[in-house]
């Protein structure tokens, strides 16, 4: 057997599509949960779920670390490595400018998260 027989299809969160029906909906399955686990570890932090808020609501689509760091009482050091961890798990783009890293969200990756958690009403009968 060839090794490419042995490779899992890769899940595209930032497909426009959904990657796969909601939870309430169907299993999710034993890869699907793999890809996306470590989005929803990220938004498990207050901090990092409060940071994400502040990006994806910014103007203009974008915050500097400039205007996050202000917001915490805690040091830049600390604001730097959740900000890190939330681009590791494919949730923000950063771009740097000069001094400062701008922070933007990533629609689609959002949009899939959602997308799983959403629930639909129960048809009455």
């Amino acid at each position: 057997m060839s090794k490419q027989a042995g490779l899992l299809p890769v899940i595209d969160l930032t497909a426009d599509t959904p990657c796969c029906p909601p939870l309430a909906q169907s299993r999710v399955s034993a890869q699907t949960a793999a890809v996306l686990a470590p989005a929803f570890k990220a938004l498990g932090d207050p901090v990092r779920l409060q940071l994400m808020s502040m990006i994806a609501s910014a103007k203009g689509g974008e915050a500097c670390v400039c205007d996050l760091t202000p917001a915490f009482d805690l040091t830049g050091p600390t604001i730097s490595h959740h900000l890190k961890t939330l681009r590791e798990a494919g949730l923000v783009d950063a771009e740097r400018r000069g001094t400062w890293v701008y922070y933007r969200a990533r629609p689609a990756v959002l949009r899939q998260l959602a997308g799983l958690l959403s629930v639909e009403p129960a048809a009455v009968a």
